[in-house]
């Protein structure tokens, strides 16, 4: 397994990844920094009047860069951030930096690890077929369970828009 796990493209799977963050990262800045003239029109302000992504800005506005590199190593944040650097109109060379180094983090974890469930979820589908399949039935359920499992009363995170006066705006 260690021989197969070290002949897999991790370096051209980073490269992808990274390709791709970079993309979609810079992308979400550019839409801000659009919404920034847009600002207070329409669904835009919606977008802008949510809990995420005001949290998101205010964070951006006294933390500045580092916030959007260590934003990558989370998971629903890093769009806010992102959007939030743009809205914010953060310098490009604030920016910048902060998205290559954030960038790269997001592409080796999810090259790493991705490469490494899928192989070793292949090894213990040549093991046994039957296990292999009750896993991934397992990660599907868990999955669904996470996204459809009702939010509690007292959850209000402000990184989440379940203020039900938001969603009426």
């Amino acid at each position: 397994m260690i021989d197969w796990l070290r002949s897999l493209p991790i370096v051209e799977a980073v490269a992808f990844l990274y390709v791709v963050v970079l993309g979609r990262a810079g992308a979400t800045y550019a839409l801000g920094r659009m919404a920034h003239r847009l600002a207070r029109r329409g669904r835009m302000a919606q977008v802008l009047d949510s809990p995420r992504v005001e949290a998101a800005m205010e964070l951006v506005a006294r933390r500045g860069a580092p916030v959007v590199a260590l934003s990558f190593l989370t998971v629903g944040f890093q769009t806010a951030a992102n959007a939030a650097a743009g809205i914010t109109r953060m310098p490009l060379r604030h920016y910048l930096p902060a998205l290559a180094v954030g960038g790269l983090a997001w592409a080796l974890i999810y090259a790493l690890v991705g490469i490494s469930a899928v192989a070793l979820w292949l090894e213990l589908f040549l093991r046994s077929p039957w296990a292999a399949v009750a896993v991934l039935v397992a990660v599907v359920a868990l999955l669904i369970a996470l996204i459809l499992r009702p939010r509690r009363e007292g959850d209000r995170s402000p990184l989440r828009n379940d203020d039900p006066a938001a969603r009426n705006r």
